[in-house]
């Protein structure tokens, strides 16, 4: 996909919240990217111009600790927003969470608001 606007980015390794997810946020209008993981995120990153970063935080390559310090540290310009249902309150994670499962509509508000 070759968007000219900010797009929304979901990197998700479950397929069926990956594509459901993408298909709802392109309904409401966002121009969206996917990745399964990481890896595939950065790539996207490199390609195209994401103003939104919604991620699950428990991924088999590159996730978790080490992917929240990228993001952290190379992802300034960009909302993140974590996803997780292995996440509790009281973890230390320097981005808003979402805990799974989540209402995709919240999700497309923050989202919104982000954009603005």
């Amino acid at each position: 996909m070759s968007t000219n606007g900010p797009a929304v980015l979901i990197v998700e390794d479950e397929d069926a919240i990956r594509l459901t997810l993408r298909d709802y946020l392109e309904k409401q209008g966002h121009a969206v990217l996917v990745a399964s993981d990481g890896l595939g995120a950065i790539k996207q990153m490199l390609d195209h111009r994401v103003a939104v970063v919604v991620t699950d935080y428990r991924m088999d390559i590159l996730g978790g600790d080490y992917w929240i310090k990228f993001l952290e540290q190379y992802c300034s310009d960009k909302t993140v927003i974590i996803t997780s249902g292995f996440l509790r309150p009281g973890f230390e994670i320097p981005f808003e969470v979402i805990y799974k499962p989540f209402d995709y509509a919240q999700l497309d508000l923050r989202i919104r608001e982000a954009l603005k």
